[in-house]
């Protein structure tokens, strides 16, 4: 592997903010050798000593929330409010994190037999971090964390599209951490390819379908662990008996929040046909309260694309559905000026085959078409090979449960944006993913279970 640089763009101006010199091979493998040496006395330390040290490492982290959440908005174009509060938002968290992650790693006795039988979960060793740009403090913090509480050494790639981020979040750790029990690459996937075919035990990636399906043929040579959360197409189903406003506001919202640039976005509103006319005129209406704008001005509601590739997407998936003969309701233009912003845009009855219906978009399109039965809007809802998530709106509490114990998805929100309670894991279920993140199940995924079982004296 050749040195190589990011050239690190300001997605609303296509500026250089900084041109970031990429890990050669050499350098993974100094990366990984380091965190190996690292692991056996980080795995030894009493682990409340090891939450201790990863608590200071985030309560920096929400110190310095202003500085970093700047950062984050000039890298990846979120609004400056929003990034910040991603990262006041994990730092908020932080003590019942922390303590979910001890409760994961406990050891417990296990009763029912005569000899004392230790369950304990043991750490698997090196694990590499490969994290996405769309989320680019929350969702490094969530693999950290435990990786790091269970007794894991890490070495950490950030997303090639936010370097400076994941720079500024690997110090933070680094600064409180013994050497070598966090390292950083920077990097683009040959950098991440190179990583997972290093000496590690165990990925832990978020990102698209296409590189975990290349993570996976990667690890399995060596049988390492992998975590994969993986993309999503995922639903929102609207019956004719649904608080109608509500319904319109949550399809809206969820579709354009962060741009459109989530993997568990609203990308296909499914509606009951008697009420589509009503449904795509609240739509348009909402989507009149989502201008974008300059990520770093007061009450901006939407930024630009992270990159112009990922614009280029999103103009690809539109054209496709106007040539397929979908209706744009509104937007579906390229703005004039620099940065790659893309207006709210509203496409009505894309047909099956069209991109934007089959294809993940990760953009700020509100894609609207119809059903006439509950049998036909599941049928529609689970047509995809994702299944991240999906949203049932119903005033009928019965054809709630139903249709949502139907859908094939991990996390399933009835008259309300999917989500769980705090501990819940977040699972990709299908193509969605492998293994699963969050909550004592979550964290327990950084771990091996092993018993030890001795007879009565």
């Amino acid at each position: 592997m050749s040195q190589a640089t990011i050239r690190n763009l300001d997605p609303a101006t296509g500026e250089l903010i900084e041109e970031v010199p990429c890990a050669t091979g050499a350098d993974v493998q100094a990366a990984v050798a380091r965190a190996r040496a690292a692991w056996p006395a980080w795995r030894d330390m009493e682990s409340s000593q090891r939450l201790d040290l990863v608590r200071a490492a985030l309560e920096r982290m929400g110190e310095q929330a202003p500085e970093l959440g700047a950062v984050l908005s000039r890298e990846m174009g979120k609004p400056l409010d929003r990034a910040v509060g991603e990262v006041r938002g994990y730092c908020q968290r932080l003590t019942e994190e922390l303590e979910r992650v001890a409760q994961a790693i406990a050891p417990e006795i296990v009763p029912g037999s005569e000899d004392r039988v230790l369950l304990t979960r043991e750490p698997h060793g090196v694990v590499a971090v490969i994290t996405p740009w769309n989320f680019p403090v929350g969702m490094p913090a969530q693999m950290l964390v435990p990786a790091l509480g269970a007794g894991n050494t890490v070495v950490f790639k950030p997303s090639e599209h936010v370097p400076l981020t994941g720079a500024y979040l690997a110090r933070l750790f680094q600064e409180q951490l013994p050497e070598g029990v966090l390292e950083l690459l920077q990097g683009e996937g040959a950098v991440g390819a190179a990583l997972v075919d290093a000496d590690v035990d165990m990925v832990a990636f978020v990102g698209s379908r296409a590189t975990g399906i290349a993570i996976m043929r990667s690890a399995a040579g060596g049988l390492k662990r992998v975590v994969l959360e993986l993309g999503g197409k995922d639903p929102l189903i609207i019956f004719a008996d649904s608080d109608l406003e509500a319904a319109a506001l949550s399809a809206t919202q969820f579709s354009l929040s962060n741009t459109g640039q989530v993997c568990c976005s609203v990308e296909r509103v499914l509606v009951e046909s008697s009420v589509a006319e009503k449904i795509e005129e609240l739509v348009l209406k909402e989507v009149a309260n989502w201008p974008f704008g300059d990520p770093l001005a007061k009450g901006t509601c939407m930024g630009p694309l992270v990159s112009e590739s990922q614009r280029d997407n999103v103009v690809a998936h539109v054209a496709d559905a106007r040539e397929k003969g979908a209706r744009i309701a509104i937007g579906g233009e390229l703005p004039e000026g620099p940065g790659w912003f893309y207006p709210a845009t509203v496409i009505v009855d894309a047909p099956e085959d069209a991109k934007v219906r089959r294809d993940e978009t990760f953009g700020p399109v509100v894609c609207l078409s119809t059903f006439e039965t509950e049998e036909e809007a599941i049928e529609k809802a689970n047509d995809t090979i994702y299944g991240l998530g999906a949203n049932v709106w119903t005033s009928d509490p019965e054809r709630g449960h139903r249709v949502s114990a139907a859908l094939r998805a991990g996390q399933v929100g009835v008259n309300r944006y999917l989500g769980g309670a705090p501990g819940t894991p977040w699972v990709g279920a299908r193509q969605s993913g492998m293994g699963f993140l969050g909550g004592i199940e979550g964290h327990r995924q950084f771990t091996s279970p092993k018993t030890v079982a001795t007879a009565p004296a």
